[in-house]
């Protein structure tokens, strides 16, 4: 057997917040809460990572191009 075979990993079954949430509005005007799916360096964080559907992560990802087109949030943040 493989070392990976023995090893196993429990992890916490993510869940997308917009779902589980009707009162959450992804919007550009929004900014706090888009800016919980921007990472430190400025990238949109991938939907692995934050658990969002493939339906509310494209949404979230036009929302966060939106504002940083109308200089709500920045491209890079330095």
């Amino acid at each position: 057997m493989n070392s990976f075979d023995k090893r196993k990993k429990f992890t916490k079954k993510k869940y997308c917040k917009f779902c589980a949430n009707a009162e959450l509005v992804i919007d550009y005007k929004n900014i706090d809460v888009i800016r919980q799916y921007i990472s430190d360096v400025g990238k949109i964080e991938p939907a692995r990572i934050t658990g969002n559907c493939a339906k509310h992560q494209r949404r979230l990802t036009n929302e966060i191009k939106r504002a940083r087109q109308m200089a709500l949030i920045p491209f890079v943040i330095e």
